[in-house]
């Protein structure tokens, strides 16, 4: 493929919405571009600020969050994706979310303002925001009364 229009194929892929270095890589070498022009096109991209992990990641984070899902779901996708540990970590951590009350606010939403009184009921609730990748003592926390 030729190099410009290896470039154009990503810059418009760019422009429709943030990727992930990894994920730009793979749709790149699945159109058929070879391995070392789309390192090298990867760097320029990087160097030059059209392409960022960091910029992808807190997208993409807030993104989730509004779905209301929780810290170690969005964790594992964003790992899928290629973004390092680093930035995972220091998205999380400057968010400023609070998992406890996103947790809180996603329960109501699915099962209504009253909190379960028996143990199966609880239990279900508990397994909905574990599956959503809230933190185990945030579901805790967020199934106490108030």
């Amino acid at each position: 493929m030729e190099p410009d229009v290896l470039r154009k194929k990503a810059l418009d892929l760019l422009a429709r919405r943030e990727h992930s270095a990894l994920e730009l890589e793979k749709k790149l070498l699945k159109g058929g571009a070879g391995r070392e022009a789309v390192d090298e096109l990867l760097t320029d991209l990087a160097d030059n600020g059209w392409q960022s992990d960091q910029r992808f990641a807190e997208q993409y984070l807030q993104s989730r969050i509004n779905k209301g899902w929780g810290s170690r779901k969005i964790s594992a996708e964003l790992e899928q994706r290629g973004v390092s540990e680093r930035i995972i970590r220091e998205c999380l951590l400057n968010s400023e979310t609070d998992w406890v009350e996103l947790a809180r606010k996603v329960r109501e939403k699915k099962f209504g303002h009253d909190l379960p009184q028996d143990w199966n009921e609880k239990s279900r609730q508990m397994r909905f925001l574990q599956q959503r990748g809230f933190d185990p003592e945030d579901i805790r926390t967020a199934m106490k009364e108030e």
